[in-house]
């Protein structure tokens, strides 16, 4: 075969030279180019409204690389095609991602998949960045999508207020971009006219609340958010009015738009990479404790038992993983009984008073239990607070560091695992927001992606590429999640976009062309 095509090039000039020269050769044009359509909608100005997952963060932080490819910088792209205008981002000083307020550090770095003698573990890129919170940035700015920013909060006067941000009140990438102190995100955003807007809002309402493993508070009822707190549920109906000024604001001047749902966030990797039961008897460091353990608390699984409580029972298994012990507070509060069915055989009064106190409301996870996925590099140390707590109760400093060990002897804590009370307040939140975001897509007549059917199709069965490979939601591998385990990787971000356009070409019956993922990574592999 390789001979064969050696031959072709000299085979055609033989047959050229042996026609009449008479004899035109008559070369076939091109097929025509595409020609790119806008349809009924209008380009020429494009902003972005919305949160983390607008402005493209990635990795546990926000940087240059990761802006350049947010989903709204891949639709002004194809925008561009059709009398799109600039996009102008509101970069990062760097590809850190840091920052600092007035010098000192308040934003962390990226994440970056390290080999450690371990195995593979994402750890903070090293160095200093070199972003200034307080060295403002002349805008406007085409994506305004804040990190962090709950769907109230991109209404709230102040937001971006350098003065509120010096004790905690305001946010800190919005305080980089805002027009004047007491300015709002959507009013920076409306004022730039824009004749096309993407909106995705909401993820932060219930978001933080799942990802602090459900230690805030549900406010469904509350509908004065100035009483609510950093990891606590929105209420929907706070939630549905937000959305609506939102919408009210950014279409006032004739614009069209495009408006995404909110995917199920309990199935991304941040909630399903840890196993509920995550205690390897082959690991040297916890194998040749399970005896020790298990008899350590035969006494107090025979007081549950005749508590009426064998559920909670703590049992480590030799031959198989062991669940964590949690601290579930939504079970019944037995501390009292279990302190006084001890002193009742005989335990002294001071043991059986710290035995009830740390195992009153404990039980060991189970699979409807949900472990955040930073719980990793908690479970099996020693939690100091504990430690320092049992001290204080006048337990000596050997004992307290063995009943101090986070999972094994102590129960991890509520912002460790979510639980099925827990999971939901947050389904029914969810289902609460995304039928508000439906509605008002179609009362503004807008595009509508169904972000949350794609993520779900990824997760459950993959999206299949051009070259053959299959984008999952596996944590680190599987092409479609960063490193945090919540926001996508590039190449995430970029099925995300094609979805946005899919849905913009259905509405207005423009022909953009979306992007390719695998122009896009997987992993930032430094």
């Amino acid at each position: 075969m390789k001979k064969l095509y050696a031959l072709l090039p000299f085979l055609g000039i033989f047959l050229i030279a042996c026609e009449d020269d008479d004899t035109a050769i008559v070369t076939q044009p091109d097929p025509d180019p595409v020609v790119y359509t806008a349809g009924t909608a209008n380009f020429s100005k494009y902003v972005a409204v919305g949160n983390s997952l607008t402005a493209g963060f990635s990795d546990a932080a926000l940087f240059r690389a990761g802006q350049e490819a947010s989903f709204p910088n891949m639709l002004a792209s194809n925008f561009a095609l059709v009398g799109g205008g600039a996009f102008e981002i509101p970069f990062m000083a760097d590809n850190l991602g840091g920052a600092t307020l007035q010098g000192n550090p308040i934003l962390g770095n990226r994440l970056i998949l390290a080999f450690l003698p371990t195995g593979p573990a994402p750890i903070p890129v090293s160095g200093a960045g070199s972003t200034e919170i307080s060295t403002k940035l002349s805008g406007p700015f085409n994506n305004m999508g804040i990190p962090g920013a709950k769907s109230y909060e991109l209404l709230a006067p102040g937001y971006g207020s350098l003065a509120a941000l010096a004790v905690g009140a305001a946010n800190p990438y919005y305080t980089r971009i805002s027009s004047a102190e007491d300015a709002t995100v959507i009013g920076d955003a409306a004022a730039q006219g824009s004749t096309f807007f993407s909106a995705w809002v909401g993820a932060n309402d219930v978001l933080l609340y799942a990802t602090n493993g459900g230690s805030g508070t549900d406010q469904t009822g509350n509908l004065n958010p100035a009483t609510y707190s950093r990891n606590d549920i929105t209420d929907p109906n706070v939630f549905a009015g937000s959305l609506n000024a939102i919408l009210t604001a950014m279409t006032a001047g004739g614009a069209d738009g495009v408006i995404a749902n909110i995917p199920n966030i309990l199935d991304i990797p941040f909630f399903t990479t840890v196993p509920f039961a995550p205690l390897d008897p082959t690991n040297p460091a916890f194998g040749p404790q399970i005896p020790v353990l298990n008899a350590q608390f035969a006494g107090l699984n025979q007081v549950f038992q005749a508590l009426g409580v064998p559920e909670r029972q703590f049992t480590f298994s030799d031959s198989a993983a062991s669940s964590v012990i949690i601290k579930d507070e939504d079970l019944p509060n037995l501390s009292a009984a279990i302190t006084t069915a001890l002193i009742g055989v005989g335990v002294d009064p001071g043991t059986a008073t710290v035995t009830g106190l740390l195992y009153g409301q404990a039980r060991q996870s189970n699979e409807n239990d949900l472990l955040v996925l930073t719980s990793r590099t908690t479970i099996a140390t020693l939690n100091e607070d504990a430690f320092a707590m049992l001290q204080g109760l006048g337990v000596d400093a050997a004992t307290a560091g063995q009943l101090a060990i986070n999972g094994i002897t102590f129960p991890l804590e509520d912002q460790w695992v979510v639980t099925p009370e827990e999971q939901t307040a947050i389904n029914n939140a969810l289902t609460a927001y995304n039928a508000t975001i439906e509605a008002l897509a179609t009362q503004f007549d807008l595009a509508f992606v169904d972000t949350n059917s794609l993520m779900n199709e990824i997760i459950a069965n993959g999206f299949p590429l051009a070259d053959g490979s299959t984008v999952t939601g596996a944590f680190a591998t599987g092409g479609g999640f960063s490193l945090d385990g919540v926001h996508p990787a590039p190449r995430g971000y970029a099925i995300l976009a094609n979805a946005f356009i899919e849905a913009i070409n259905a509405k207005h019956g423009s022909n953009l062309p979306g992007v390719n993922p695998l122009d896009y990574t997987g992993l930032y592999i430094d």
